[in-house]
């Protein structure tokens, strides 16, 4: 971490998809949980998300639909049912979202636009090669995979336009000692390895900043025609969010240079090469980390749209409820790694580690202290932590939320053993035994406590009723058992 008291996390801005999914949401749940982890430790958080909003694949779909592209952007990101209305559903929290339809971004881009072609970073040439529209991505030919996408898998076409170019290639070996010089930068190391081997020392090219071929996009103010390369159009939102270039906010001293950027695997490569080139051809501080998390797949594929693998979450949240799923999505798989999503890994996270771990030990231990007329200040309670809770803030500053997770858990099931241990109701009928009995609740409940904390970030909606329940003396069940077939 930079020792600074502010906190600045980013999730991609997303493409407003027709269709949402389960694996829309990994990401935000993700860094919701790091912003609301970062906000406990006292940090003024930004967590900035919001929608990519231009490019043929949007022109195309919206003239599919009959409708121009801002009537169907807005009926997929504002709309009923929308991305805006999934990251209520999921409790995400963000501070600031963006679209790169807002006017001031729009302008801020233009203004970028010119000032990396006024530095000489960029030049007019031809392009002629292939894209995935789809992925928005340019490739050569050898990149390709058996003629397709090495990306998504899908048909590429061939282009052939008048476009301005950004130097890449100039930027190889800075690229490299950025990598060498700063480890951190790029997370986890396998992404770093994939990019050097598949992309730099290949030989980084010139990479394609605008288009003529269709007109949804930000115009480039100076060339009528051309519009800018959604790429760029992207990757510039995490400073125009702030007001660079703009005055819609004033806080990019305050926040820049980011944190983290949370990114998918497969746009890495924009993140960890373009994005820095771009912000050193412009002599701007570069973001301190860019993590590349993995899939959440389903039967072994990417889910999305055109391939059909897509599970609805506001059927699941529905059916099992969202903190349930907010915990499957970061207890069941590495962040880091692809991960692959069935129901009866779900039903068995749900059952095993929060009916019959979690709400077991908050149920039994309420259930005693109301019957033995004890509470949390009655006794001295016992540290049953150990060494957890320095392992918990280790493994959620790497983002290993999975590893985190399994120490509060390992806490919990220690409760719950330590209950057969100290077997309270044989405790209960010796009155010689009241101190020792009412030190065993006070460690049950404040074990409780401290694990609610611990996961708050994960399932901040069930943290909210534990400490209702013990201070309050609501009672009710966390999460019921799923009976299965």
């Amino acid at each position: 971490m930079s020792g600074k008291k502010t906190f600045f996390i980013t999730t991609p801005i997303y493409y407003p998809s027709a269709k949402l999914h389960i694996g829309h949401t990994y990401c935000s749940v993700a860094a919701d949980v790091m912003a609301r982890y970062k906000r406990q430790q006292g940090f003024d958080v930004m967590f900035l998300t919001g929608t990519d909003e231009h490019g043929m694949k949007i022109e195309k779909a919206a003239k599919e639909a009959g409708k121009t592209p801002i009537e169907f952007l807005d009926e997929i990101v504002i709309g009923k049912g929308g991305i805006t209305d999934l990251w209520a559903l999921m409790n995400v929290s963000y501070d600031r979202f963006i679209r790169t339809t807002d006017d001031y971004h729009v302008s801020a881009i233009q203004k970028i636009f010119k000032a990396l072609y006024d530095r000489g970073a960029i030049y007019k040439g031809n392009y002629e090669g292939k894209y995935c529209v789809p992925c928005e991505s340019f490739w050569t030919e050898a990149q390709l995979v058996d003629g397709k996408c090495p990306d998504c898998g899908r048909e590429v076409r061939d282009e052939k336009e008048e476009a301005y170019f950004f130097k890449q290639s100039e930027y190889a070996e800075r690229i490299l000692a950025l990598y060498k010089e700063h480890p951190e930068f790029l997370q986890p190391e396998s992404r770093k390895r994939e990019m050097i081997s598949s992309f730099i020392q290949p030989g980084l090219e010139d990479i394609c900043v605008s288009r003529t071929s269709f007109k949804w996009g930000i115009p480039v103010d100076f060339d009528p025609g051309h519009v800018v390369y959604v790429w760029v159009d992207a990757l510039f939102n995490y400073m125009t969010a702030l007001g660079y270039q703009n005055d819609a906010h004033n806080d990019l001293d305050k926040y820049w240079p980011c944190d983290v950027h949370f990114v998918g695997k497969e746009i890495v490569r924009f993140h960890s090469i373009l994005w820095p080139a771009m912000l050193m051809a412009l002599d701007l501080p570069l973001p301190e980390r860019v993590y590349g998390h993995g899939w959440l797949v389903l039967d072994g594929a990417k889910m999305g749209k055109s391939t059909g693998n897509v599970v609805d979450p506001y059927v699941l949240a529905e059916t099992y409820g969202v903190d349930a799923l907010r915990y499957f999505l970061l207890a069941e798989f590495p962040f880091g790694i692809d991960g692959n999503f069935t129901n009866e890994l779900l039903v068995t996270r749900i059952n095993s580690d929060l009916a019959n771990n979690l709400g077991n030990l908050v149920s039994r231990s309420l259930a005693m202290a109301d019957k033995y007329v004890l509470s949390e200040k009655d006794g001295t309670a016992k540290d049953l932590f150990g060494d957890k809770r320095e392992s918990y803030r280790a493994n959620m500053e790497k983002f290993a939320f999975q590893a985190a997770l399994s120490d509060v858990f390992d806490v919990l099931s220690r409760a719950n053993k330590y209950i057969d241990e100290t077997s309270p109701w044989v405790l209960a009928k010796d009155d010689s035994k009241r101190a020792e009995l009412a030190g065993v609740i006070s460690t049950l409940l404040a074990t409780i406590r401290a694990c609610a904390e611990l996961l708050t970030p994960f399932m901040p909606d069930t943290t909210a009723k534990i400490y209702e329940q013990l201070d309050k003396g609501a009672r009710g069940v966390l999460f019921p058992r799923i009976e299965t077939k």
